[in-house]
């Protein structure tokens, strides 16, 4: 089948790898003059930048598609597995690393935090287990599909409902199993990696943090841009047409299916057709003749963010490459966030500093500082006058904290805001992770990788099942494949 996706983010390049090596014949057409949407990069001066995101893990999802189209991984796309996954500051003066190794970090727990070790562990297989059972039904497969939910997973979930903790928030389960406030906030922190709120995100999302601690975090060689860049190839090598600079205006329908795009240049026709764009702006600026579900599209969004790209001119050996500054009030700064659509007035910090890892990121002596705050999405607030407020208080939190003039050390700057994030990758609001999962029900809101309606439409990547980030849009490439070759 001639098969067309819309946008080349890392779950459309993803899916398009799938179908050829199926045997269809797939184009991708991108808006932008760059492959990866927010997985892409830049320069400013000597230093390079990732745009985001900066964590990587579960690799095996990626090496699987070269697995797929019977090539070696490792000769296209290397990477290795860091030591410490993140370093954690508090401003009371408490550092935690958090090693890779579970003996490891277990031990640095018991002797930074006095928190007894089986007591994590406790916490963390508890973790590991909502993971296993809900896996296979929720994140590996359509929510939307009957035939999908009448397996014997479902009832093992029914099994284990207490389990989950779904009547409870996150924070309440935290607090409940961990007690000491460090460890609470590090792990509430959690919450993030899919733009909620931890005290209304509900205990099921515990399952987040067995991830990273399971299967580590790791540095891709050529930084995190060559995670899409070594897709892209891989799929042109599959056969796949990537058509850059080139807009979809529309997604063409008749008599309820879906029959091709029209760009400004062009008629695409086409016998499936797969987005990857943001689902509210798929059917707003995609879809204007077709019925929308409103319902969906009025889910409250996730966070965004403000990123300050710095060009450091001095290293600082302290520091890993990933690093958290966290905030005195956890509580009000997401109250600020997601109550009063503002930026809080002590936020916290994640430092990201690929220079460490990657070759030529940054001159000698210097560090690329990737500085990220969590903030509301784009509502129209007044965002010039946040991100001056925002830029002090960060510098005031890091320079606390490090014993550091680094306001003096910056030559190099540049800034996105939650608009800019919307503008350059299409993400409604600027929301990082399509809507939030700040209710006991949200993962069955977002929006199915089918149409209900229309036949032959198709979505993928952050904004629908199963959720953002990485791992989560590399499970939606697979989910859109398995209902395509299945139906």
């Amino acid at each position: 089948m001639k098969v067309v996706i819309i946008g080349s983010g890392i779950a459309g390049m993803a899916a398009s790898v799938r179908l050829a090596v199926a045997g269809h014949q797939v184009s991708i057409y991108e808006t932008n003059g760059f492959v990866g949407g927010k997985l892409s990069s830049f320069k400013i001066g000597d230093y390079r930048f990732d745009a985001g995101p900066s964590l990587f893990t579960m690799p095996h999802f990626i090496t699987e598609l070269f697995e797929l189209a019977g090539e070696q991984a490792e000769d296209h796309f290397q990477y290795t597995k860091k030591n410490i996954g993140c370093k954690h500051f508090w401003k009371d003066g408490t550092i935690l690393n958090a090693y890779a190794d579970q003996s490891a970090y277990l031990k640095e727990v018991e002797d930074q935090l006095g928190v007894p070790a089986a007591r994590l562990k406790t916490y963390l297989d508890r973790a590991q287990l909502k993971y296993e059972l809900t896996a296979p039904l929720f994140l590996e497969q359509s929510l939307h599909k009957w035939r999908g939910l009448l397996r014997k997973e479902t009832w093992e979930c029914i099994k284990h409902l207490s389990l989950f903790e779904i009547g409870q928030s996150l924070h309440q389960v935290n607090q409940k199993q961990l007690e000491e406030s460090h460890l609470v906030q590090l792990y509430d922190r959690f919450a993030t990696y899919n733009g909620s709120n931890p005290f209304q995100t509900p205990g099921i999302m515990t399952l987040v943090q067995h991830l990273e601690q399971h299967y580590g975090t790791f540095v891709p060689k050529k930084g995190m841009v060559s995670i899409s860049e070594s897709i892209a190839e891989l799929a042109k090598r599959c056969g796949v047409s990537i058509h850059l600079n080139k807009k979809v205006d529309e997604i063409l329908v008749r008599q309820n299916k879906a029959i091709g795009i029209q760009t400004g240049t062009e008629t695409v026709d086409a016998d499936l057709v797969v987005s990857n764009m943001d689902v509210v702006p798929t059917y707003r600026h995609l879809l204007p003749r077709q019925k929308a579900p409103e319902r969906i599209l009025k889910e409250d969004r996730s966070s965004s963010a403000i990123i300050f790209y710095w060009g450091v001119k001095s290293t600082f050996p302290n520091l890993e490459l990933h690093n958290i500054f966290f905030s005195e009030d956890y509580k009000a700064e997401f109250e600020a966030i997601f109550k009063n659509q503002t930026v809080p007035l002590d936020p916290t910090i994640y430092v990201n500093i690929t220079s460490r890892d990657v070759a030529g990121d940054a001159p000698k002596g210097c560090e690329n500082w990737f500085v990220m705050i969590n903030t509301p999405c784009d509502s129209g607030q007044d965002w010039e006058s946040m991100v001056n407020q925002l830029r002090e208080a960060v510098l005031q939190h890091l320079q606390f904290t490090l014993k550091k003039d680094l306001g003096s050390l910056i030559e190099e700057e540049y800034i996105m805001t939650p608009p800019m994030i919307a503008e350059r990758t299409g993400s409604h609001q600027g929301a990082l992770y399509g809507s939030s999962s700040n209710g006991a029900m949200s993962a069955f809101l977002r929006h199915a990788n089918f149409s209900r309606h229309i036949k032959n439409l198709f979505f993928c990547g952050g904004s629908v099942h199963p959720g953002g980030g990485i791992p989560l849009c590399l499970l939606s490439a697979k989910i859109v494949t398995d209902l395509i070759q299945n139906d």
